[in-house]
This record gives structure tokens, C-alpha cells and sequence, in this order.
């Protein structure tokens, strides 16, 4: 049974001051939420000390929202795994499609940055996800399992069970479209069998593969019900501490 992973990935919103009062009212609301569930708070690279500080002692753990394939040197506005680290940072999102159109990163940059997380302990939350062109002209599967294959190079049978994978179709995130829970599960249980081709099916089955794209608290429960969607990477429903502790009641049963 792969234990549900829910994620928030509050983009360029939140400096320090308020992360810390998210966190203050997100965790006097933790003890009625569900137990079996694994909680993650992406901030801004500015209010990461903050959230690990304040969470120090909780079951949450703090992602980063990116993060640079190199240790150290000349590349200015960048940061290292090593920093990461340093400031108990437990996962890190990779490969999210706003790096990816706004930024340019690439496959190739993408798996260099997942390597790199894996040599330091980090926990990638891997993201991929077609644009709505390429699903209406049927490339979804083609993408997909390019950006699997060519992100996951090198990536070992125990490096993967540490990594999330997040499929976020990109006509979705943001827009307050939402693929339907079957299109999600259909993706989903792609996704999977990519992953049975590259390791097999003892290691896919274990992976979790999170779904993102305008999950709110009114349509958790449906795309988290469904048999591959481990979870969730929530982007707007996530600023507010109200919102995204309901939107976790609502996804996970227990």
C-alpha cells in the first residue's frame, strides 16, 4: 500500500513572515486531519529557515521549489543542494512545467538536477505533464514517457522508490481546469507501466505518482479515490491554511 503524499507548492507567494503564520495556523488544525498521509510545505527559497524552524518538531517536511544541478561557483541567483541541506530541506520539486516553458530547462538539465538531489539526500517530487496541444494532437504518451525515460536516466531502482512523481497536465495547472478523474487515472496508470519498463513492475507498484492541476477541496476526494493517484501537488488551494487542511480531509481516507 503506498502511503498518500500531499504536497503544497506555493510558487512566488509567501516571504518569511507569512509562512510563519500559515504554519501556526495550519498545524493547530494537523490533529484532525488524517495520520496516514505524508504533508510537504514548498515556500520560496526566502522562507525556507523559517518553515524548517517552525517545523522542526512536526510530521511536515519542507520541499524546495527548485534548485541548481552544480555544488557551487559563478552562477548568480542559484542554489545548491548543499544549501538545501543545510537548512534540513527534505524534498525538492524537479521538472515543474513552469521551469520548464518559462525557464527552458530541459530533459537532459531536469535529470541532472535529479541525480544531483539523489547524491544529496534529497527527495525529488519529479514533475511531467503534456500541454493541451499535445494531448488534443494525441502525443500525451509520447511526452510522457520521453520526459520519464530521458529524466529518470541513470536513476536507480532505490533512487526511485525515494522519488515522487508528480503528473501535473500542464492546460491544467492554474486554470481551474481539471482533468477528470478518469483522464487522471488514465495518465496515472501510464505513468506506471513507463516506470515497469524502465525498472519492473515489484519497483513501479511502489512509486508514488501524485496528481496536480486545480485540485481543490471539492474535487480531492474523486482524484485521490483513484487506484494510481497517490496523492496531490496543490498549487492555489494551498495559500490558505483553511483550504489546504480541507482539501487533505477531503483526499485521504483512512
Amino acid at each position: 500500500m503506498r502511503k498518500p503524499i500531499i504536497a503544497a507548492n506555493w510558487k512566488l507567494n509567501k516571504g518569511p513572515s507569512d509562512t510563519e503564520d500559515f504554519i501556526k495556523s495550519f498545524e493547530s488544525r494537523l490533529n484532525d486531519l488524517p495520520k496516514g498521509v505524508d504533508l510537504v510545505l514548498a515556500p520560496p527559497f526566502i522562507s525556507l529557515p523559517k518553515a524548517t524552524e517552525l517545523l522542526s518538531q512536526s510530521k511536515v517536511r519542507v520541499a524546495a521549489q527548485n534548485m541548481s544541478e552544480q555544488d557551487n561557483g559563478a552562477f548568480t541567483g542559484e542554489v545548491s543542494a548543499l544549501m538545501l541541506k543545510e537548512v534540513f530541506v527534505s524534498y525538492v520539486i524537479l521538472g515543474h512545467s513552469e521551469r520548464r516553458s518559462i525557464y527552458g530547462e530541459s530533459d537532459e538539465l531536469i535529470n541532472a538536477k535529479i541525480r544531483k538531489a539523489h547524491e544529496l539526500e534529497l527527495k525529488p517530487i519529479f514533475c511531467i505533464g503534456e500541454t493541451l496541444g499535445e494531448r488534443e494532437g494525441g502525443q500525451l504518451e509520447e511526452v510522457l514517457r520521453r520526459q520519464l525515460t530521458k529524466g529518470l536516466e541513470g536513476i536507480t531502482e532505490k533512487q526511485i522508490l525515494d522519488t515522487v512523481i508528480a503528473y501535473e497536465p500542464v492546460w491544467a495547472i492554474g486554470t481551474g481546469v481539471t482533468a477528470t478523474p478518469e483522464q487522471a487515472q488514465d495518465a496515472h496508470e501510464f505513468v506506471r507501466s513507463v516506470l515497469t519498463d524502465l525498472y519492473e513492475v515489484s519497483v513501479s507498484e511502489k512509486v508514488r505518482i501524485q496528481y496536480g492541476g486545480s485540485v481543490k477541496p471539492a474535487n480531492a476526494a474523486e482524484l485521490l479515490g483513484q487506484k494510481d493517484i497517490d496523492g496531490a501537488l496543490v498549487g492555489g488551494a494551498s495559500l490558505e491554511a483553511s483550504s489546504f487542511a480541507e482539501l487533505i480531509a477531503n483526499g485521504v481516507v483512512e
